[in-house]
């Protein structure tokens, strides 16, 4: 017997899944590869990370630190995993991303109350759904789900970024640190490869004048209506970066600000940092350096960048097509659908960007699929908590810009302060605030699950080394 279907083995999925399972269903997940790939995903593993192995900042006064940490509140297993799979990366949470989607496998495959079903779903089951297949869903699921919305997906163009062996990188150039290293450099989580003012310029005129991938791969699209250059702002290639002024990479990802080259002792003019991508180390990727260049092009243009003159491509960036539905047309803030009480959506394919919060869209859907199993009220979580104000911006949204969103402070509903203060400070009231008011919700809610536990293990620091500080702030 199956209580609760969930189709998609991403982060939403695999958490959605998780969820539900704990709270007494029997679930189907159901997950196409490897018998049908997606072209951007290498394993078969569920959770597998494709972009980028960084999960954002875990400071406590920034957006995904918040989200973080409501999510710590929450009992994520996801966050769990990516805890124990996580790598050095200064104020961040990135993560091993061959160990982190192997321990979510693991997980996953072990419950009692999961059954993985290795096939594509493509058409809405009647019976109690998840869907969260993800920005690379199917074409035949595709189609089922415009059939029952009567509306066109959105989407736009995604890009991933290159990953190299770090034994090819030249140190006698490129330097370890941090920004804003207090200690020496060479203790710093990054890499980084420092320009002069002529390096620089010199590798903007190689990467506007490399040759691109056409975009064969997504003629329906063009054929749609939509232009071939959507992309999403949060995540541009390097060259639409630099077709945008000849300094914007110098003030957008390949800024230099809080670091010295130990060379010169000076501030290098640009900078491109390399974050460890594996737990041995053996892997650092290009922050920040989405393209969609060709691989010869990648190759001969990327080799320009100091530090890099013979370094060897693991994976070579890439772009492909991510889909997400016209959720303030389609959603409730707690992610049922509009005319079926019993179908969610969870993840990206809702218009939420990033991995945290694909990651706790998941959770509030396999929560709320449960409540509706045991006939209790859905779960809408205040606006004033980062998932809470996430999952009101995908359902309330203007469609006509309606563009992907990632947790940030200025979707929350505004504080007023009696004077002027700091960013830090700001942020620090917002998730005061957010954090109070998730506890009340959850003290308020007519249900347990262990989350007395998990409060307590916040409060204690256990789960975190920035909960202390995040709870009392």
């Amino acid at each position: 017997m199956t209580d609760l279907i969930v189709i998609g083995g991403g982060l939403a999925g695999s958490e959605a899944a998780w969820q539900a399972a704990q709270r007494g269903l029997k679930v189907r997940l159901f997950e196409m590869r490897p018998s049908l790939q997606t072209g951007a995903h290498q394993t078969h593993d569920l959770a597998e990370l494709v972009c980028s192995n960084s999960l954002g900042s875990n400071l406590p006064d920034r957006a995904s630190g918040l989200l973080k940490n409501e999510m710590r509140m929450l009992g994520s297993m996801l966050l769990e995993c990516a805890e124990s799979a996580s790598l050095p990366a200064g104020g961040a949470l990135a993560v091993d991303r061959e160990l982190f989607a192997r321990l979510v496998t693991e997980r996953i495959e072990a419950h009692l109350n999961i059954e993985i079903v290795r096939e594509e779903v493509k058409e809405i089951p009647s019976t109690p759904t998840i869907i969260a297949s993800g920005p690379l869903t199917s074409p035949a699921l595709s189609e089922s789900i415009t059939a029952l919305s009567s509306e066109q997906h959105l989407f736009f163009f995604d890009a991933i970024a290159p990953i190299v062996h770090a034994e090819t990188i030249n140190m006698e150039i490129a330097f370890r640190a941090s920004r804003y290293d207090k200690g020496e450099q060479d203790e710093g989580d990054y890499i980084n490869c420092p320009f002069t003012k002529e390096e620089y310029y010199t590798f903007v005129e190689a990467l506007l004048q490399a040759q691109r991938i056409e975009l064969r791969a997504f003629e329906d699209a063009i054929k749609s209506g939509v232009k071939a250059g959507h992309f999403f702002e949060g995540c541009l290639p390097v060259e639409i970066i630099a077709e945008r002024g000849v300094d914007s990479l110098a003030f957008g990802p390949m800024r230099p600000v809080g670091l010295r080259d130990p060379r010169t002792g000076r501030r290098p003019y640009a900078v491109v940092q390399l974050r460890q991508d594996n737990l041995a180390g053996s892997l650092y990727n290009l922050v920040g350096f989405q393209t969609n260049l060709k691989f010869p092009e990648q190759k001969r243009v990327f080799r320009l960048i100091p530090g890099l003159e013979t370094a060897e491509f693991l994976r070579y960036g890439q772009m492909h097509r991510n889909t997400f539905i016209a959720s303030p047309k389609l959603l409730r803030p707690t992610l049922q659908h509009i005319q079926r009480d019993d179908l969610f959506f969870a993840g990206q394919i809702t218009g939420v960007e990033g991995y945290m919060g694909n990651i706790a869209t998941g959770l509030l859907a396999g929560w709320n699929a449960a409540r509706l199993y045991h006939a209790e009220e859905s779960i809408m979580l205040p606006q004033t908590t980062m998932l809470g104000a996430l999952c009101h911006y995908v359902t309330h949204a203007d469609l006509k810009d309606f563009q992907p969103m990632k947790a940030n402070f200025g979707i929350l509903p505004s504080l007023e302060f009696t004077s002027k203060i700091g960013k830090r400070e700001r942020g620090s009231a917002y998730a005061e605030r957010a954090l109070a008011d998730l506890q009340l919700a959850l003290s308020g809610a007519s249900f347990d699950y262990g989350l007395r536990s998990n409060r307590s293990a916040l409060r204690s620091g256990r789960n975190t080394h920035h909960a202390k500080s995040e709870v009392e702030a």
